[in-house]
């Protein structure tokens, strides 16, 4: 007897109780045959707003298709997305962390309110990736994530370009080093086309995480936006939604500790964004497995990291991927030893069976360095404690020559004050610009930080002076800058009552970030501060009152 794969749609397809029900699915196209079959939701996360999901409409319709050619009933939905490259600088990029739950409430809220079977979720840029991966964990039904692919590299004299190309470009003009026209030539050709942007930044690191995780289709992470391969990944991955609910292979049966290991591998290996320790953090949480920040240095501390990748390397996703790709780079880490090969994944194999028959890294390719010759011996992204930072913060030292700085502070409350001072030459060698009240809750938001980190590089001080804020880092930020310190400065951590020339170290070595303020000092400085009041209207409003610390994931359920 065949197996009723409607483990949530057969609560209206039968029965005469049930007749309004179906009645509204007719109109939509199902049919007596349908009602039979199981309800595969495609939540594509499809805009207009970004070129990151410009193409995503098509992708969900190709997996729509292979939803149905397995044998289920499929049903687009929308999420929505905003563009972290627009947004940056902006008061918008408050909005972009935000979004990550928004996306990830309304997905779960689609599949449980039509209580679909199983779901193909598609997403391309920063956010709509983990938001994807956190409503598949809450949704506990069958699923596959999609990737919707890189970009193309931009070209300008000869040279590969991307976003980040630009907004360093913007450091460069206002250092006199190029003129207005130079400026709009990189801005006019950097972004060619559709997809995610090009380096190992925040999508592309998620991305390779999510394959490495095993809940995306061996390819799906390399695989660029506009080719053929995407196209057959999203039919695919509908084919394979229908075979997991045929297996009742659930999230939660893949998305293991040691998966996440895997994931936390693939992102040291390939030199990924500092964003994937809050993403990871918080899909970890959804699903219930016990992930901490102190989990990463662990992870750290044994992996190398290998990929000559932008933002501190020379390459770009695509390049990658006509090497072999991320299952290449993890065939080498598993033959090495590094990945735990009995994971499960959405194939209904393990990772050691999908990779028996993934191809190696191409002859001869630089991108990928060998493992007696790595790009760092160590992982690139480090967490730092200390009297400035005591539930930790996030560092990328991937190409940064400095072990360690101390210098003294400059200390901003907003963004904007500090980008002016480095952009009017305010700032001297030596010294820690401090961003702060710019946390999840103070912000309201944690924005990134890429548009003066960007300037800094461009005006060519990116390891004379260093940056730190208890707000956010694009993927595309490289140089003497950490992130995510906490507690933040709303919540009273000590990033709040750091004073104008405090002498401040940052020791990547000893993964410390301390300031030379005594405890008797910090507590005559704590007696009079009044916490600023939060934000109260709308999304942000929300947000602001019910976020946790970016050392638990900046999560919006936290559960003590």
């Amino acid at each position: 007897m065949k197996k009723d794969l409607r483990i949530n749609s057969n609560v209206f397809s039968e029965g005469a109780m049930k007749a309004p029900n179906r009645a509204m699915l007719r109109a939509v196209g199902v049919s007596d045959e349908d009602f039979k079959k199981p309800m595969i939701g495609v939540a594509s996360t499809w805009s207009e707003v970004t070129p990151c999901n410009i193409h995503l409409d098509d992708l969900a319709i190709n997996a729509k298709k292979g939803a149905r050619a397995a044998g289920g009933v499929p049903l687009v939905f929308n999420s929505i997305t905003v563009s972290d490259g627009i947004s940056m600088g902006t008061q918008g990029m408050r909005y972009s962390l935000p979004s990550r739950d928004v996306i990830a409430d309304s997905i779960e809220t689609v599949v449980g309110a039509e209580n679909l079977d199983g779901l193909v979720a598609i997403g391309a840029c920063d956010k709509n990736i983990p938001g994807c991966m956190i409503a598949i964990a809450n949704a506990e039904v069958p699923a596959v994530f999609v990737y919707g692919g890189t970009i193309a590299p931009g070209s300008y004299k000869g040279k590969d370009i991307d976003i980040v190309s630009v907004f360093e470009g913007v450091g460069k003009h206002n250092n006199g080093d190029i003129n207005d026209n130079e400026l709009r030539g990189i801005e006019c050709h950097a972004c060619p086309g559709a997809g995610a942007c090009g380096g190992m930044y925040t999508a592309n690191t998620m991305a390779s995480a999510m394959e490495a995780i095993g809940m995306s289709l061996p390819g799906s992470s390399s695989n660029p936006a506009e080719s053929p391969e995407k196209a057959k990944d999203c039919i695919t991955a509908g084919e394979a939604v229908y075979h997991l609910l045929e297996k009742r292979i659930y999230p939660k049966d893949i998305m293991t500790k040691e998966a996440f290991e895997n994931a936390i591998t693939v992102v040291m290996a390939l030199g990924g964004s500092t964003n994937a320790i809050l993403h990871l953090l918080a899909i970890a949480h959804a699903v219930e497995v016990d992930l901490s920040i102190d989990d990463f240095n662990r992870m750290q501390e044994k992996v190398p990291h290998l990929a000559d990748l932008k933002p501190s390397g020379k390459y770009v996703m695509q390049d990658l991927h006509r090497v072999g790709g991320v299952q290449a780079v993890m065939k080498l880490l598993y033959e090495a030893g590094y990945l735990h090969g009995d994971c499960l994944t959405v194939t209904g194999k393990t990772v050691a069976e999908n990779l028996a028959d993934a191809p190696s890294l191409t002859e001869g390719q630089d991108i990928i360095m060998p493992f007696d010759n790595p790009k760092r011996a160590d992982g690139p992204l480090i967490v730092l404690k200390g009297n400035l930072s005591p539930t930790g913060a996030v560092a990328k030292v991937s190409g940064v020559k400095v072990k360690r700085h101390t210098g003294p502070a400059r200390v901003f409350d907003t963004e904007k004050e500090a980008t002016a001072a480095v952009m009017n030459n305010e700032i001297n060698d030596g010294d820690v610009i401090i961003i702060r009240y710019v946390g999840p809750k103070g912000g309201p938001g944690m924005p990134e930080m890429l548009s003066i980190s960007s300037i800094i590089v461009g005006k060519g001080m990116d390891e004379k002076v260093a940056l730190l804020t208890d707000g956010r880092f694009s993927g595309g930020t490289h140089g003497l800058v950490v992130g995510h310190i906490s507690p933040e400065a709303q919540d009273g951590g000590p990033i709040a009552f750091v004073k104008e020339g405090d002498l401040v170290t940052i020791d990547s070595e000893k993964k410390e970030i301390s300031m030379d303020v005594s405890d008797e000092e910090m507590k005559r400085r704590k007696q009079d501060w009044v916490a600023p009041p939060l934000y109260k209207k709308g999304i942000l409003g929300k947000y602001a009152h019910n976020v946790s610390c970016s050392s638990k994931g900046a999560v919006t359920d936290f559960r003590k």
